[in-house]
């Protein structure tokens, strides 16, 4: 499996917002892991152009991650302007 249980706690305590292997919830770490993933599947779709579904679950990731930002945006840009920093997303 290319998602590491231990990999997973790293994305959470490195871009959560307490710090914790724990922190799930915030928004921060979701985008987090769900640029990980967006990255994974575009791997992988470079090397599979035929993989229809997957490329269909990129989208959705996208669309997720997007929505996400948004609500950022909308409750606190600072938070919003490190994400993407941290992260190097372009809008």
């Amino acid at each position: 499996m290319y998602l590491t249980t231990e990999k997973k706690s790293e994305l959470f305590k490195n871009h959560g917002r307490l710090k914790a292997d724990n922190d799930t919830g915030s928004p921060e770490s979701q985008i987090a892991l769900f640029t990980y993933r967006i990255q994974h599947l575009t791997d992988h779709l470079k090397t599979n152009k035929k993989d229809h579904s997957s490329r269909l679950g990129l989208l959705k990731l996208v669309g997720k991650r997007r929505r996400l930002l948004n609500y950022l945006v909308k409750n606190d840009i600072e938070r919003y302007r490190a994400i993407l920093t941290d992260l190097g997303i372009r809008k």
